[in-house]
């Protein structure tokens, strides 16, 4: 939870707690929504707690916003309010073997069946992981004799979601056009695309704009009850509210965002382009009732501050995630070793499930200096894919970009980005842009207006800017043996073989 002060941008305080991350099976990722709920109502509280020993004066907390992982799904039943099955997180693959039965259901299979009013190229495993946990659900209540009256979200929030004791169901156009029932046209749930995947449409929330009142908080979030009808007024899924944060609100501005993935984001205006190079069509925002929806190309990297976890908690040649810094700056160069973390396969441009993590051109020279760097280069190769793919569909090449998360605080990191895009990096010296963009559609929203985004009133924000220090001939051949090394990790994995020696 983090505070910011609507008139400088300022972040005036904030308190964080880790969720944990469950693994049931391999490919499968949960979280527990209870605990999510928890630590909301924790960092309200100390948040508070920290401001009034600042002496601020919380009653200056004029509105609210809130972002979320935008897919992770969540379903409960709304007599009790309690969840039924664990969140379902925006990583998980336990419905990707379920992509190809969906297809062949498809008029002549065609993977863009979907594309003119969903944005997206082919069926994912978003809107099978509701199907999956509807599934689950109506099948408890079969067994126990028990009929459910079920609510689902895909922003598992506490004070938009309904609840035992009322209040309001719903959710944003951002985060209702990454479920592939939302038409991004029609701004609607689309009839058709729930009958297609068997999701009742009763269950899904009201879609609203980003940026508008849609109740007030309640008491039990906060202990205190500090924050008890202070107006909840700004909703964006998490990449979103980082371009709205990165104040990129013109036709050809981008952000990309450094997290668990790379998430680049190019505004296209109120015009959806719709990619030929392996991008996503998406909903960047619509801040008011009556204001026009923005769109939005995307390109999504499944790995990047993931495979510096998995350098430190599997292979053990970090102690820290900072670490990795400090290794790759002592080595300067991979020693012509390429790491391709593709462990969930590949996302965007290619989309190839197939694909598994390699590192190749090792040597007897090589050490965990050269694996770390290659590790930080291959997030950087990443987003070059994905940075030419928004070049090639937009047809006006970016002449920088915009970068945030937590991997920014990497400057090792950011000076290969640089060299690598052949352009200027650009990143915030308030690296949290999901939690301002956030809190901007809060305090813009229609009721409050204690923001203004309007360009001219925007608080221009303090840059650290990183320029390109190789040559370009030399980024392109580290590039092309990183196409290479891509290329042999395709084509890797194989369906599962039973102990009858029958694919499952």
């Amino acid at each position: 939870f983090q505070v910011f002060n609507a008139k400088t941008s300022e972040l005036l305080s904030h308190h964080q707690v880790e969720i944990m991350q469950k693994f049931p099976k391999e490919g499968w990722v949960e979280q527990d929504p209870k605990e999510i709920l928890s630590s909301v109502h924790e960092c309200v509280e100390k948040t508070c707690e920290k401001l009034q020993q600042l002496n601020i004066d919380i009653t200056n907390i004029k509105a609210i916003g809130v972002s979320n992982q935008r897919e992770t799904t969540v379903v409960w039943d709304k007599t009790t309010g309690e969840p039924l099955y664990n969140a379902i997180v925006w990583l998980d693959l336990r419905t990707q073997a379920t992509v190809d039965r969906l297809l062949k259901k498809i008029p002549g299979k065609n993977k863009s069946f979907f594309k003119l009013c969903l944005g997206l190229p082919q069926p994912r495993y978003r809107t099978l992981r509701l199907a999956w946990l509807n599934f689950m659900t109506l099948a408890s209540a079969h067994l126990t004799s028990m009929p459910r009256s079920l609510w689902m979200a895909f922003l598992p929030s506490s004070s938009l979601t309904g609840g035992k004791n009322g209040g309001v169901h719903c959710t944003d156009v951002t985060n209702a056009s990454r479920t592939m029932l939302f038409n991004i046209h029609s701004l609607e749930w689309d009839p058709e695309l729930c009958q297609f995947f068997d999701i009742p449409m009763e269950i899904l929330p009201k879609v609203r704009s980003s940026s508008e009142i849609y109740g007030l908080m309640v008491c039990f979030l906060c202990k205190s009850g500090a924050l008890t009808g202070v107006p909840i007024s700004g909703c964006l899924g998490d990449q979103s509210a980082a371009l709205v944060g990165q104040m990129c609100f013109q036709d050809g501005q981008a952000k990309n965002t450094y997290g668990t993935g790379c998430f680049l984001l190019c505004n296209t205006g109120q015009k959806s382009v719709f990619s030929e190079h392996g991008l996503l069509t998406t909903i960047a925002y619509k801040l008011g009732r009556d204001k026009p929806v923005c769109y939005a190309l995307e390109g999504s990297v499944a790995i990047a501050g993931a495979v510096v976890r998995w350098l430190r908690d599997n292979l053990g040649i970090l102690k820290t995630s900072q670490e990795v810094e400090k290794l790759a700056a002592e080595a300067g160069t991979s020693y012509g070793c390429y790491f391709v973390p593709a462990f969930s396969g590949l996302y965007a441009p290619y989309w190839e499930p197939s694909a598994r993590g390699i590192i190749c051109g090792l040597t007897q020279f090589t050490n965990k200096n050269h694996i770390a760097f290659a590790a930080l280069e291959a997030v950087c190769f990443q987003t070059r894919e994905l940075l030419d793919a928004i070049n090639k569909d937009c047809g006006v090449p970016l002449n920088q970009l915009q970068v945030d998360g937590g991997m920014t605080n990497n400057k090792v990191l950011m000076q290969l980005q640089s060299d690598i895009l052949c352009i200027p990096v650009v990143k915030p010296s308030m690296p949290e842009t999901t939690a301002l963009g956030a809190a901007m559609a809060a305090g813009a929203a229609e009721g409050v207006g204690i923001w203004s985004l309007n360009p001219g009133d925007l608080t221009a924000v303090t840059c650290e800017r990183f320029e390109p220090q190789i040559n370009p001939e030399e980024s392109e051949f580290r590039f092309a043996r990183w196409k290479k090394a891509v290329m042999k990790s395709m084509d890797w994995a194989t369906p599962d073989i039973s102990s009858n020696g029958k694919p499952e």
